[in-house]
């Protein structure tokens, strides 16, 4: 007989979107012995994971049962041959070395207690099965994001008076400090996109100064294309705004276009143009 743990892990970039843990570590530990069956500290979704030091991982490196690699859904399998236990409690960790995004960077590691759970073990065949699943609520997200020096912007791109998403659109959000290019993004069948950079995008200003673990984020507007062509573009003006300025880790930002769009000639925009750019704009921006 064997174990079989199925399941998956992801983090909150607002209230209702979310991404994968890519690449990171989920390990298993048997039970430490300090707690009675039915007494062991809990932790969810709601209260965050806990940060671990060296010093926690290699203490408990004894009662490591099993460990895996998440793929890049955020899914995982891990499998076990049958020990003592089967009503007890598990303790899962996470590991990270990266973000989503960097996918050949191996940077920082960090870990993360997700909590005890005893899962609810089902017989099928020679093995047991059971799944886990867990979400790292946004406010813990948005400050492991920090610590890596990374950000995520996610939302929807939609016309002006329409309610369904525009789908294979590309997003392109720029530094107003700079007017460079940040980060860009295609949206799917509903017209939701998530964009993604890291401290390297920025300015020399932003790289080097403030607080590594709550650096300060661009002022950002956007551009949208339909293949090559540009569709709709913002004035660099509403990255003044309070919404756009100094984006969080983690941001949710939605795009209402006012069609049919218009192109600069001669560096003039008409005044009425600039009323709807700044009109049309609907933002959601989850705050630091």
């Amino acid at each position: 007989m064997c174990y079989l743990l199925i399941g998956n892990i992801s983090a909150l970039i607002s209230d209702d979107c979310t991404e994968p843990l890519v690449d990171a570590f989920l390990r298993v530990y048997l039970p430490d012995g300090r707690h009675p069956i039915g007494a062991y500290p809990k932790r969810d979704i709601f209260s965050g994971p806990g940060q671990l030091t060296a010093g926690q991982v290699e203490a408990k490196q004894d009662r490591l049962l099993a460990e895996t690699r998440l793929d890049e859904k955020g899914n995982f399998t891990l499998t076990w041959e049958q020990l003592h236990l089967f009503t007890e409690p598990l303790e899962f960790d996470i590991c990270l070395r990266h973000m989503p995004e960097q996918a050949n960077f191996r940077g920082m590691e960090s870990h993360y207690n997700l909590g005890m759970m005893a899962p609810n073990w089902k017989r099928s065949g020679q093995q047991y099965v059971a799944a886990y699943a867990y979400i790292l609520p946004v406010e813990s997200w948005r400050q492991i994001r920090a610590n890596y020096g990374t950000w995520v912007i996610a939302g929807t791109v939609r016309r002006l008076h329409a309610r369904e998403g525009q789908a294979q659109l590309k997003v392109e959000a720029y530094n107003a400090g700079n007017h460079r290019l940040l980060g860009c993004a295609r949206t799917d069948e509903k017209g939701r996109y998530q964009l993604r950079f890291s401290r390297k995008q920025l300015t020399s200003r932003l790289m080097l100064g403030g607080n590594r673990r709550n650096p300060e984020g661009p002022d950002i507007y956007f551009k949208v294309y339909r293949n090559k062509q540009l569709l709709w573009e913002e004035e660099a003006q509403v990255a003044t705004m309070p919404e756009r300025k100094g984006v969080s880790p983690c941001s949710m930002i939605n795009i209402i276009m006012q069609v049919p769009a218009l192109k600069k000639a001669s560096g003039h925009v008409p005044g009425w143009w600039n009323n709807w750019a700044v009109l049309g704009r609907k933002f959601s921006l989850v705050s630091h």
